[in-house]
């Protein structure tokens, strides 16, 4: 029997895309489809670059779907450009559908840009590697996107923008010294749920952006040089093949939400279960 269908708007220009590919394997698309299916193989997942103005499917319209994903980008809500106002009204269409809506990162951006929110430069600077001490709000301590979720956590991180204002009737979730981390709201006719974090990262993906970043990451001041970087992703691909390697995790202060698979993907998987599984079953 097939499950419910979801649309991945992947966030990323063909050039970062290739980029992705040439270092992974697969872009930030196929990756979080990839999650998906881990979570859920009975999935019927479809991928579309937004960002380069593809359309969705050939008679594939957004109310087909039970629920709807946004990757993160390279890309930068203030620079503006078509790519950029491609996906805020692509997210727009979404909420119209009424079509349950998750974003990571870039995802949450455009979500919260698209519902009349305001996103800037973070004057902390870029997060990288791993967002740190990660705190719920009483909010978002009761909301199912969060449930079986440590209080404080860790999640793996790329991003140097902010959510400088919720849209109306927005409710800020989680924080840590960055900012706001997760949020939910309703608008339109639909739903959505975003973190600012990437739960769909493996290490192997963070390792792959820090090379991908390279000098840019030691000139923020992130790494001392590029041997340090090296380095950094180095122990980050062995944390991949070994997981539960304690002096790694040790080092880079991974608590349990890093160290469990399920643990860190849990919210995408309640998303899954809650919002898109209701959904499914309403349409039937």
């Amino acid at each position: 029997m097939n499950g419910p269908r979801i649309l991945v708007i992947d966030g990323n220009v063909a050039e970062i895309r290739a980029r992705q590919v040439a270092a992974l394997g697969y872009d930030s698309g196929t990756g979080y489809a990839r999650v998906l299916h881990r979570l859920d193989p009975s999935l019927r997942v479809d991928i579309v670059t937004a960002a380069d103005g593809a359309a969705l499917l050939p008679g594939a319209a957004l109310e087909s779907y039970d629920g709807v994903t946004m990757t993160g980008s390279a890309l930068n809500i203030y620079n503006g450009g078509v790519p950029v106002t491609r996906q805020i009204e692509l997210a727009k269409a979404v909420f119209a559908a009424g079509v349950p809506f998750f974003g990571s990162c870039w995802g949450l951006q455009v979500a919260v840009t698209a519902a009349g929110g305001e996103v800037r430069a973070n004057p902390r600077g870029r997060e990288f590697g791993f967002a740190r001490r990660i705190l719920l709000s009483d909010a978002g301590r009761q909301h199912a996107i969060f449930a079986g979720k440590p209080v404080v956590f860790e999640a793996p991180t790329i991003h140097r923008d902010e959510i400088a204002s919720l849209p109306a009737g927005a409710t800020a979730l989680a924080v840590n010294d960055f900012g706001i981390q997760a949020a939910s709201f309703d608008h339109g006719r639909g739903t959505f749920w975003g973190v600012q974090y990437h739960p769909e990262y493996d290490y192997i993906d963070i390792a792959a952006a820090a090379e991908r970043y390279g000098q840019t990451l030691v000139t923020e001041g992130m790494f001392s040089d590029l041997a340090a970087l090296q380095a950094f992703a180095g122990e980050l691909r062995n944390l991949q093949a070994h997981p539960s390697d304690w002096g790694l995790l040790w080092k880079h202060g991974l608590g349990p939400a890093m160290r469990s698979e399920a643990l860190r993907l849990l919210e995408i998987r309640n998303w899954l279960q809650v919002s898109v599984l209701q959904h499914a079953a309403q349409k039937q």
